[in-house]
């Protein structure tokens, strides 16, 4: 039973050991155009600021603008990215109505964050909505990394084994 109680502590303890410490992701301070504002002529561009650095790279970070009918309007190619803010030019917008601003960011703990703002369009555009910049162009979706379950059945099986071979291993001879 001692033996059992021994492998069974330096099994949780190696669970906590290994497991991955709480990062905090990349978390939205501010937008231009701010979050559910009302604006007479669509924007040129989107910016979005983080509180943390946000990662680079062809390809990993994404904003989308979209119309109500889900018509894009945001700049074929890559976000700019100058530390903390990520900027998208946007073609002219079409019909007075909501838009929404969908974007997926590779935050400074390599962990993708996404939300969605959404502003309002007062006054009719001249733009005609384009086809989607590419399957990766976010709008809603949330990946925070690893799922949970992967963690549990990790802790599992590293349980499980040490107690195991504690029980197995060190049966050396009794006197």
């Amino acid at each position: 039973m001692k033996r059992a109680l021994i492998a069974f502590l330096f099994a949780g303890a190696a669970v906590l050991a290994t497991a991955a410490p709480a990062a905090a992701h990349n978390a939205l301070i501010g937008s231009d155009p701010k979050d559910k504002t009302s604006l007479e002529v669509g924007p040129s561009s989107v910016t979005l600021t983080f509180d943390q650095d946000v990662q680079g790279g062809q390809g990993i970070n994404a904003i989308s603008v979209t119309d109500s009918s889900g018509g894009h309007y945001e700049v074929s190619g890559d976000p700019t990215i100058k530390d903390t803010a990520v900027s998208q030019k946007v073609n002219a917008l079409g019909k007075a109505g909501e838009y929404k601003i969908g974007y997926r960011i590779l935050s400074a703990d390599g962990h993708p964050v996404s939300g969605e703002l959404t502003f309002t369009l007062t006054k009719d555009g001249g733009g005609t909505p384009t086809a989607p910049v590419s399957d990766a162009a976010p709008n809603g979706g949330s990946s925070d990394g690893l799922p949970i379950w992967v963690w549990i059945v990790g802790a599992v099986v590293l349980l499980g084994g040490g107690v195991f071979f504690a029980l197995r291993g060190g049966g050396g001879a009794k006197t």
